[in-house]
């Protein structure tokens, strides 16, 4: 299926994903930042790609695995 569109709804605080069937897939963020980010800068990036990027957001969701993204993003690396 296709989308048909993707964006965050702030009031109920979900990504809805509209695809071309008419089927409405519905994400609430509050629940996957609950289980998947472990700090503030792992939130943060969630919350950056939630409002600067929703169909990235749902794909990593639905299809990708958020924990390793996060892991991968949020690596802290010492400057030499």
């Amino acid at each position: 299926m296709k989308n048909l569109s993707c964006e965050f709804n702030i009031d109920t605080a979900c990504v809805e994903l509209r695809l071309t069937d008419g089927t409405l897939i519905s994400i609430d963020c509050t629940a996957v930042e609950n289980e998947v980010a472990d700090n503030m800068y792992q939130r943060s990036e969630l919350d950056y790609l939630i409002y600067n990027d929703p169909a990235a957001y749902a794909d990593m969701v639905l299809n990708g695995d958020p924990e390793t993204y996060l892991k991968v993003v949020t690596e802290y690396n010492a400057l030499d």
